[in-house]
């Protein structure tokens, strides 16, 4: 699905290079839940902003579902981050008096769906989070739970080949950030989503199935939670 090979991105200030990443190599499977955790400073935002398609690398390749992303033009990322990636954020970024239907409708209507199509694809989006009799109320009329659902509903509304979430607990407590962390588990046990949630949060990614730990624009470590076992384990105990 992912396949980040040596990739760096560099920034100019003034007489000054920054390598926000130096050499990133990641490679994640469709169907994972994975996090990818880091300090402020690490490159986490650099390396979440490349996945998304929202910047290119300054050299290196990076194929998403088979697409070679650094070779695109900005109208043609538009159109992967519109058709592949569905986003989420820790703020909810939801529109305030628009209801949470509505609030879902909105990407498909970028995408030229028909309203008839709109409407069913956001009902069963939203019908998939948990909130099939919450579809007519507005933002203020839900708690911070139940926006965070309408924002991963929207995300999913256009069947998105990976949900791309930035910190998507940060702005809850602890009890409904559990909530949200249970959801995001679900949509990838029972419709194989592919899930990357990039936090600073240990307790959040040890809640995936594979942390990659990221530090001065490298890749510091890869660690598997399932089982104790890699995919290459799993793969020979599963031959024998």
């Amino acid at each position: 699905m992912i396949d980040i090979s040596d990739v760096r991105k560099i920034y100019k200030m003034g007489d000054q290079e920054v390598r926000a990443l130096d050499g990133i190599d990641v490679h994640i499977g469709k169907g994972e839940l994975a996090a990818i955790m880091g300090p402020s400073g690490s490159g986490k935002s650099t390396l979440l902003a490349i996945l998304g398609c929202l910047d290119t690398p300054t050299s290196g390749s990076y194929k998403l579902d088979g697409l070679a992303v650094e070779k695109m033009t900005d109208n043609q990322l538009a159109d992967v981050r519109n058709k592949k990636i569905g986003f989420v954020f820790q703020q909810f970024m939801l529109l305030a008096r628009t209801s949470a239907l509505e609030n879902v409708m909105l990407p498909l209507t970028y995408a030229g769906i028909s309203g008839k199509e709109r409407r069913r694809r956001a009902e069963e989006a939203l019908e998939r989070v948990g909130l099939k009799d919450r579809m007519g109320h507005r933002p203020n009329e839900l708690s911070g739970g139940q926006q965070q659902r309408v924002a991963i509903a929207r995300a999913l509304a256009n069947s998105p080949a990976i949900l791309l979430a930035d910190e998507p607990t940060g702005a809850l407590d602890s009890k409904t950030g559990a909530d949200i962390m249970a959801l995001f588990r679900r949509l990838h046990d029972e419709f194989e989503q592919t899930v990357i949630i990039v936090t600073h949060d240990p307790g959040i990614a040890s809640q995936t199935n594979r942390t990659l730990r990221i530090a001065d624009g490298i890749i510091v470590g890869d660690d598997w939670h399932v089982n104790g076992l890699s995919p290459d384990s799993v793969g020979e105990i599963a031959s024998h």
